[in-house]
């Protein structure tokens, strides 16, 4: 199974590389295969490489949506643990 996700990009470097903002983690990936990408684009990131660009509203419901699953796991865990989610 693969994973994309999407990240804002942060930084714009030599060589087709960039830096992208993955949930306050901030990680150096390749801009090769996006032509013209620029800081504040959304891209899809798998394995380093910024596949495509992303419209920044569906970025952010997707990220949403990661944050809501996130939010649901760590509760599910803290009720499994027999204590309540902080």
């Amino acid at each position: 199974m693969c994973l994309a996700i999407p990240a804002r990009v942060v930084e714009v470097l030599a060589e087709d590389q960039g830096v992208v903002d993955l949930g306050g983690i901030r990680k150096q990936i390749s801009l090769e295969l996006i032509d013209g990408a620029a800081v504040g684009d959304y891209v899809i990131v798998h394995v380093g490489y910024a596949l495509s660009r992303l419209d920044p509203a569906e970025a952010e419901r997707t990220l949403a949506l990661f944050a809501a699953a996130e939010a649901a796991m760590n509760e599910d865990a803290a009720d499994a643990a027999g204590g309540t989610a902080a």
